[in-house]
């Protein structure tokens, strides 16, 4: 099951529970499934029961045991606890993050969404940099999208990028190669959450709200790399660790190449 096929059944048990007059509520336009911030929460947690308490006057711990009874039930998912003030944990039968990064590895290429840029614009900054800035938020200044350094947003999503296919091309001098596994990186959170919303994002054809997606997902793939090292150290024999950690950086490159080709912006294996 997908974030957006997990999305789905949310929705439609929501529907259903509404129908049944289980619930006393309008069935939301959307609802929102994300990736947990800290491990042993489940593969995915939504909101649902708190957004339906706040039209209801319900209290969300007993909407959310409504909807939990429902979809515990559902093919699929393998287990629904309820936490906090009424978030619904949801675990997924099998290895889902395993499945979340093969299902990444095996997307197809989006098609682009920005236009071309001003033929002075181009002039002055170059043909990357003068995309960038069509979804920069305003008052960033445009020459700063030239300097290669952590402030410049541009700089941080490609470096990223050329990181992964470095952490490949090492691996691969090492004698080993990526393959997807379970993680316990608390830090591979984010990750996971950025390659897990990277279809909805594209789904919305939005350039700016791609960029500051991708800006999301180059940062926690940087932090996640400092705490979480890939590649082994010394003369340690690569682990499945190894493996799986570097089928999470395989897999991040390709949403971060995903995006900037969408934006017609090169990806480059080297920077």
């Amino acid at each position: 099951m997908t974030p957006a096929d997990l999305t789905r059944t949310v929705l439609h048990t929501v529907r259903r529970a509404i129908e049944a007059d289980e619930l006393s509520a309008v069935v939301p336009d959307r609802v929102t499934v994300r990736v947990p911030p800290h491990p042993g929460c489940g593969d995915y947690a939504t909101n649902v029961a708190l957004r339906i308490a706040q039209d209801s006057g319900r209290p969300a711990p007993e909407i959310a045991e409504v909807l939990r009874r429902r979809l515990v039930a559902e093919p699929g998912i393998a287990r629904v606890d309820i936490a906090g003030p009424g978030f619904l944990n949801i675990t997924l039968e099998g290895s889902s993050y395993v499945q979340l990064v093969r299902d990444v590895l095996g997307m197809r290429p989006s098609p682009p969404v920005l236009g071309e840029p001003p033929a002075e614009l181009v002039a002055r900054l170059g043909e990357d940099a003068a995309r960038w800035s069509l979804v920069s938020p305003p008052g960033v200044p445009r020459e700063l999208l030239l300097v290669q350094r952590e402030s410049n947003p541009l700089f941080r999503v490609r470096y990223a990028h050329a990181r992964t296919r470095a952490l490949l091309r090492n691996a691969r001098d090492l004698g080993f190669g990526p393959e997807p596994g379970d993680l316990a990186d608390e830090d591979a959170a984010p990750v996971l959450a950025g390659l897990a919303d990277h279809p909805r994002v594209t789904a919305g054809r939005a350039p700016e709200r791609l960029a500051r997606h991708l800006e999301r997902l180059a940062d926690a793939f940087l932090r996640w790399q400092a705490a979480c090292p890939t590649l082994p150290s010394g003369g340690e024999k690569p682990l499945a660790v190894h493996r799986a950690r570097l089928a999470l950086a395989e897999a991040t490159g390709k949403v971060l190449a995903d995006g900037l080709h969408q934006l017609g912006i090169t990806a480059p294996a080297h920077l």
